[in-house]
């Protein structure tokens, strides 16, 4: 936990607003020349349910969500299903108050909207023991009362941010700002009116809390955004330019973002029905010779087995995105895990030729994504870029120079017509598009595309000859299949030479290290750098590379520390596995922190679980799993 932050917590129900007011308020605060990240917690109702989203601001970069929080606005649910206290699920109208207790700090400001809230209601849940035992400051006030003076009772959240802002002492001209930018008309000035109501009535309260909101600036322009947004600029300015696909969460807001965006670029969407028929619209897409992507989550993705091994058999390169999210089946939809990673690794039939790129935070989102499509297209193979649900929706700010680099229309090792005639052909006059020993000597066959004089080739997703017919021919097989895992040693030295996707946080010499993958990147590095701060030797290694893996790079890492802590979101330690399986030699070193509730961690639980693993205690925390190296 630190001291100079805030951390706002806005709860309500799926409905009422809570996401688009806590990214006005992120983005307000952004302008206001603070660092901003934000957390989102949903369920998988698209009416009522309670939901919150965090915003953390400090006045220097912020890389995770942070330790609890330390303001609370509670609107309440609107839209709850059932208000009597017999449901089934409870008394959901006050889930957005009493189910945030345990996380907020003590001596934290509670602001609820008692229009919604009755007192009795709120008095039967122990609020004021809970205020009284934490020192909580709670401030009752009518937001629904002052958004329906002006109108509409949706304007409460506008309410709260006025309440807010005068609570924390914090100007109202970027809210002000927002609102003249995103409303016209009677919906602005009415807006306007309950923000300055709102801040009015509670500038009036007595609330002595010690939160101090930070101040900072920034050196250059700023933008907010997703892992959903840097995924589909990334693709973009890469040159892709036809996307297909299905409505799954948490994937959906890359075919969305994807589709409002292509046309602008004279690109295509697609929105098919069902996920076969997504990849494999994609896959013929990439053969007609467009960049192409598709994707979806666990489920959708499982589906789309059969066009990815068929990419991988007939070499047409496509990028797919696999969004993670709890499972198996349905599981949770809206909640974090990171336990699809075998599933892409391995779905498909046969020895697998694909590669498989796992970004950690929204600059790798962007940057990882562009070299999927350029592997991709350059080596003719599937690439997989596999995020999960926190990544996906999570926003944090980013200079705008980040975006600045040049785009690439190049479609990869397509020959132009001129190069086909000098090309090898059958005597049928069939272009050799598979040929067992390229003549560059490399293992990438360069490819025609349909429409190309003196170019066509058979695609089958049976073995084939050079021409692509059919063979079942021994030799053939093993030259072929040889040829096509060979690509995998060829990338793993390109991205060796060229395009290290690993990231290095804490001193270069330490005793120990945490080990750790996607999501979670930014979590450990803060985690490392208290632990560091409290007199602990320890550094960290962020992977990507998920295939080929990295193994030189994660090898030199490993000799350099006595043990290494591997921290993931699943309950099978899937990528503590994949590095076993890679370095084997290594396997009594590392050990496991795991958790699969469907929260991310937080800074100070991966600090408790590496204290607990080196001292040989138990987790004082029942969320979390640690399981010893293979030799303890």
């Amino acid at each position: 936990m630190t001291d100079n932050e805030l951390i706002w917590r806005i709860a309500g129900g799926s409905g009422d607003g809570i996401d688009s007011t806590s990214q006005n308020f992120a983005k307000a605060l952004m302008w206001s020349g603070l660092n901003v990240f934000t957390h989102r917690h949903y369920p998988s109702r698209i009416r009522g349910g309670h939901t919150y989203v965090e915003v953390r601001a400090k006045d220097e970069p912020v890389q995770s969500r942070g330790d609890g929080y330390n303001f609370l606005l509670a609107l309440g649910d609107s839209f709850a299903r059932n208000p009597q206290e017999e449901a089934y699920y409870g008394k959901e109208e006050l889930k957005p108050l009493y189910e945030n207790f345990d996380d907020l700090r003590e001596g934290g400001v509670l602001l609820y909207d008692e229009g919604l809230l009755d007192d009795e209601d709120v008095d039967e849940i122990g609020l004021e023991e809970a205020a009284e035992e934490n020192n909580w400051h709670v401030v009752p006030m009518d937001l629904r009362g002052i958004a329906k003076e002006h109108g509409r009772e949706i304007m409460r959240n506008t309410a709260g941010i006025g309440a807010t802002a005068a609570i924390l002492d914090i100007s109202t001209d970027e809210f002000e700002k927002l609102i003249t930018q995103n409303m016209s008309g009677d919906m602005q000035e009415a807006n306007l009116n309950v923000l300055h109501d709102a801040y009015e009535a509670a500038s009036e309260l007595d609330v002595d809390h010690d939160i101090e909101v930070p101040e900072g600036s920034h050196d250059e322009e700023q933008v907010i955004l997703s892992g959903s947004n840097a995924i589909s600029y990334g693709a973009i300015d890469e040159g892709c330019r036809f996307i297909s696909g299905y409505p799954m969460t948490p994937w959906t807001d890359v075919f969305t973002i994807m589709s409002q965006h292509l046309p602008e670029f004279g690109g295509i969407s697609e929105q098919v029905e069902d996920e076969i028929a997504a990849a494999a619209l994609a896959l013929g897409a990439s053969h007609a010779g467009v960049k192409a992507m598709s994707g979806s989550s666990g489920g959708g993705f499982a589906l789309m087995s059969e066009p990815l091994g068929l990419a991988e058999m007939t070499e047409t390169p496509i990028v797919l995105v696999e969004a993670m999210r709890a499972g198996p089946s349905t599981g949770m939809p809206t909640k974090p895990e990171q336990a699809d990673l075998e599933h892409v690794l391995y779905t498909s039939q046969g020895d697998s030729a694909r590669v498989v790129f796992a970004p950690a935070n929204i600059r790798e989102c962007y940057t990882q994504t562009r070299s999927a499509f350029r592997i991709a297209y350059e080596y003719q193979i599937p690439v997989i870029v596999i995020y999960d649900q926190k990544i996906q929706g999570e926003l944090r700010n980013l200079p705008a120079s980040h975006f600045d680099e040049e785009p690439n229309a190049d479609p990869g090792s397509v020959l132009t017509e001129e190069e086909i005639q000098d090309a090898a052909h059958h005597s049928s006059g069939k272009f050799q598009r598979f040929l067992h020993e390229p003549e560059d000597g490399s293992n990438v066959s360069p490819r025609s595309v349909p429409g190309q004089k003196d170019g066509r080739f058979l695609a089958t997703g049976n073995e084939h000859n050079p021409s692509g017919h059919i063979s079942e021919d021994p030799e053939n097989r093993i030259a072929q299949m040889n040829r096509r895992l060979n690509k995998l040693d060829d990338i793993r030295a390109d991205l060796d030479e060229n395009t290290s996707h690993q990231t290095y946080h804490g001193p270069e010499e330490a005793d120990y290290g945490i080990l750790v993958w996607g999501s979670q990147q930014g979590t450990v590095f803060e985690a490392v750098d208290r632990l560091n701060e409290n007199g602990h030797s320890v550094k960290a290694l962020g992977v990507s590379d998920m295939a080929p893996y990295p193994k030189e790079e994660v090898s030199e890492w490993l000799e350099s520390v006595d043990e290494a802590l591997v921290v993931e979101m699943n309950a099978t330690a899937q990528f503590r596995g994949l590095t076993q399986k890679e370095l084997g030699k290594y396997g009594d070193k590392l050990s496991s922190l795991l958790k699969y509730n469907g929260n991310p961690f937080e800074p100070a639980e991966i600090v408790d679980g590496f204290e607990s693993s080196i001292d040989g205690e138990e987790l004082a925390a029942s969320n979390m799993k640690y399981v010893p190296a293979a030799g303890d």
